[in-house]
């Protein structure tokens, strides 16, 4: 295992100088974790042949295993740290009302919009196609190569055993779409002026594009918040998520193997249970003010870097081969969902820039959050429209529903129940939809119209 890693740190580190280097790479924005994994991919056994990954006693390459420990890990670190105040749900109705709403319809819709294709659309094009494929696409756009790791767990159990390696496919391929996609939507938004903070998608910065910052850019990763005489406060921060990650597999191995359970929560989930239960009870002995937020925040990026990377590395290539017509097929649906979503719906349901707050909406709909954020930066380098804000406002009360779905969904395709399911999460998404039009209005106002609050920003900026 130790190997496995040493082997992807090597390939993350060629792969961000090579990012750092090659202007080419640079212009086409793609992330050194995937760029890491597709050379894992390329010099493995299954091309190459000269990386020397680590082979479990059945001949399988270790790594395929990484990632479902890896997710457990991620989710682990999402309720540790210390938050003095959250707000309350009256807080961001009122005011990021209208993100809360969109983000969550547009990210359960898509989940609502796949079943619904995967169970009357693709049986009569694919008619041996397991029911579960569809649910790999949102999982990879929306959710990420994460959210695959943990929706393939429920549906591996259930017998679809090529759906890890077709969700990492999903993901890879929607993170490329993401990227190159949104370059195309905000060349034409720049063009029609929906975009009122750059005149041009030319103006990223470069430290972006190299993928280093400059001194003036750099900032602390977190705060110190123990002696280092004692013990390190990365260290410290790194024992409390391992701490729950272990927690969670004991949990699970009591399940398993000694009650024998036929009723199991992926390991994720009760790496993320434990996890909340150990910030409590950090927080009833006065210890929860010791446990960085930003710090945790970073533990996770950087588990995510690593789980993409052995992610794209460990994709099957002839399982790529066997389902090539289905996955273009539900690629181009993700695709067509998300464009609809920033096109029809994201001009008519924010409040003010519509546009940046589209297209980081539609980041994440096709990759991960990292893609929104790289994509919100190139149309708003300064963050002042707020999206990045709110979005982490709204987030607070968007993220457990999410979780909710992840944990429900899954268990009840492989069960071959899909209908009631998709209806009741579409019902669902247009409900929020019609909240979030209800609460700011359905704009008549032509898109490169300017809208409340935007002149002052705008002014501010040009100061």
């Amino acid at each position: 295992m130790f190997a496995d890693f040493a082997i992807i740190s090597i390939l993350l580190v060629i792969a961000h100088l090579l990012r750092s280097r090659i202007r080419l790479l640079q212009q086409l924005l793609i992330p050194a974790p995937i760029l890491a994994g597709f050379l894992g991919l390329i010099g493995g056994p299954q091309l190459l042949d000269w990386l020397p990954f680590s082979l479990t006693p059945e001949g399988k390459t270790a790594m395929e295993r990484y990632p479902y420990e890896l997710i457990a890990i991620l989710f682990a670190t999402l309720f540790l740290g210390h938050q003095p105040r959250r707000p309350s749900l009256r807080t961001m109705l009122r005011d990021v009302g209208d993100t809360w709403f969109y983000n969550f319809a547009a990210y359960i819709g898509q989940f609502g919009v796949a079943l619904l294709f995967g169970l009357y659309v693709l049986p009569f094009f694919f008619p041996d196609l397991n029911s579960g494929f569809a649910l790999m696409m949102p999982a990879g756009f929306a959710g990420g190569h994460g959210t695959a790791t943990a929706v393939s767990e429920s549906l591996q159990a259930g017998g679809f055993e090529d759906a890890l390696s077709l969700g990492y496919t999903f993901a890879t391929i929607g993170l490329l779409m993401g990227i190159f996609g949104g370059l195309l939507l905000i060349n034409i938004a720049t063009r029609l002026g929906w975009s009122h903070l750059v005149k041009s998608a030319q103006e990223l910065p470069e430290s972006t594009r190299s993928g280093f910052l400059i001194p003036e850019e750099q900032s602390s990763m977190g705060t110190n918040t123990v002696s280092a005489m004692s013990l390190d406060p990365l260290t410290w921060h790194f024992a409390i998520v391992m701490a729950a990650f272990g927690g969670a597999h004991g949990i699970d191995y009591l399940f398993r193997h000694v009650l024998e359970s036929k009723v199991i929560l992926p390991l994720f989930a009760v790496a993320l249970l434990v996890s909340a239960a150990l910030q409590l009870l950090l927080e009833l002995c006065h210890l929860g003010k010791y446990v960085d937020r930003q710090v945790m925040a970073r533990i996770g990026s950087s588990v995510s870097d690593y789980l993409i990377a052995f992610a794209v590395a460990s994709i099957k290539i002839s399982v790529v081969v066997e389902y090539m017509a289905p996955l273009i097929v539900m690629s181009l649906v993700g695709f067509l969902y998300a464009v609809g979503m920033l096109w029809f719906l994201g001009r008519h349901l924010f409040h003010n820039f519509w546009f940046e707050r589209s297209i980081f909406a539609y980041g994440w709909m096709t990759g991960v959050v990292g893609i929104g954020v790289l994509l919100l930066r190139i149309v708003d380098p300064q963050l002042k429209s707020k999206t990045l804000q709110d979005y982490g406002l709204a987030f607070v009360g968007i993220s457990p529903l999410e979780i909710l779905l992840i944990v429900v969904v899954p268990p009840l395709v492989a069960q071959q129940i899909i209908l009631a399911p998709a209806i009741v999460i579409l019902v669902v998404a247009v409900t929020c939809f019609g909240l979030s039009a209800y609460l700011v209005g359905w704009f008549r106002t032509p898109p490169g119209q300017l809208r409340p609050g935007e002149q002052e920003i705008i002014d501010d900026l040009n100061s």
